[in-house]
């Protein structure tokens, strides 16, 4: 008989034949292990999409409002980040970071929206 060790702790394996952990803390260790570059990227990428909608957040006040793009830049917004885009009928494209938005406008000036339902 062939004897079974946890892959994270080596500890010796009782039960399914297919079981690789003792416990769910060791699967748990051992994954975070293995996909720690990933999870890393995934992070920091995330708080850039956050610091912008925060940003934008910030700005937007009785609904619709407007902010020079170097206004933006100098806080933090991170133009190259963003979740989705819609694009309108008339081929205007607006840019979300999750439920705020941006649409670029004469002279580096940006129009701060919220995403509509219709929108969704």
């Amino acid at each position: 008989m062939i004897k079974r060790t946890c892959l994270e702790c080596s500890h010796a394996l009782t039960g399914r034949r297919d079981q690789k952990f003792c416990s769910d803390h060791c699967r748990n260790s051992f994954n975070n292990r293995k996909n720690e570059d990933a999870t890393e990227h995934m992070r920091r990428i995330n708080n850039i999409l956050r610091k912008n909608r925060l940003i934008l957040k910030a700005y937007l006040v009785d609904g619709n409002t407007k902010a020079h793009g170097i206004q933006l830049a100098d806080e933090g917004f991170n133009f190259h980040y963003f979740t989705n885009t819609y694009r309108t009928r008339e081929g205007v494209d607006y840019f979300f970071c999750y439920d705020h938005g941006y649409i670029r406008e004469e002279n580096e000036v940006y129009q701060i929206v919220l995403k509509q339902e219709s929108l969704r």
